[in-house]
């Protein structure tokens, strides 16, 4: 919450039992894969994804990616991507894809690190509203 609530994010939070929903979202989806890197028992940098199937065989999708404020711009970040590939590989996973904002800092990070930009692909959104704020909808349409 602390890394993800500041720049260049900015996340708002309600409370902290809509960040443990998240995370028990992710660890009841039977394709989660998770990883954290540990310092003295804390937990100092976490990555959730998930294994996806694709043509040339499983990738691994991460969703979300962070290291603790007190240890970014040292090294961690690219020492626990490098350590997530061999276990992901291990599992039979052949490739690490994800979606990050052009321009954030993330973006210069993954390049770094050996990602690439997908020229051919773009990322496309549509929410779905909630059956609650439809029904809503639809009462006070019936009302008028």
């Amino acid at each position: 919450m602390r890394t993800f609530s500041k720049e260049p994010w900015n996340d708002v939070y309600e409370s902290e039992e809509e960040v443990i929903r998240f995370f028990q979202r992710y660890l009841n989806n039977n394709c989660f894969t998770g990883y954290i890197l540990t310092c003295k028992d804390s937990v100092i940098a976490l990555c959730l994804g998930s294994r996806k199937p694709w043509q040339n065989g499983m990738e691994y999708e991460i969703n979300q990616f962070c290291v603790a404020e007190a240890f970014q711009r040292q090294g961690v970040g690219s020492y626990f991507l490098s350590r997530i590939e061999e276990p992901a590989g291990k599992c039979g996973m052949n490739a690490v894809v994800l979606n990050t904002n052009r321009g954030f800092p993330v973006e210069k990070f993954y390049r770094k690190n050996g990602c690439r930009i997908l020229e051919e692909s773009v990322v496309l959104a549509k929410q779905i509203p909630s059956p609650e704020k439809t029904d809503s909808v639809d009462r006070r349409k019936r009302k008028t």
